[in-house]
């Protein structure tokens, strides 16, 4: 599922804007969510799930093509952990 097609969804659905602005909307809600994590907050969205930013250790990894051992940096990982809702499904 693309942007557009939640944008979609929301015009059929609401039906009083127009699909501009449906997609609009979609875009504001996504930055603002872009916005928020890239500060350092946490993204709960009751029924879906939470989204957040969080730091990886370095650590040793291998190559899979050679078997060689590479020391992999520090990183900043997004993880998203589903409502329970979600994972009954």
């Amino acid at each position: 599922m693309t942007k557009a097609d939640i944008a979609r969804a929301v015009y059929e659905r609401h039906g009083g804007i127009s699909l501009q602005e449906c997609q609009r909307v979609i875009d504001v809600i996504f930055a603002t969510i872009k916005k928020q994590l890239l500060d350092g907050d946490r993204i709960h969205i009751v029924g879906f799930g939470t989204l957040e930013i969080v730091e990886r250790q370095p650590r040793r990894g291998r190559n899979p093509a050679t078997g060689a051992s590479i020391d992999l940096p520090a990183r900043r990982a997004l993880v998203f952990r589903p409502a329970r809702a979600i994972k009954s499904v």
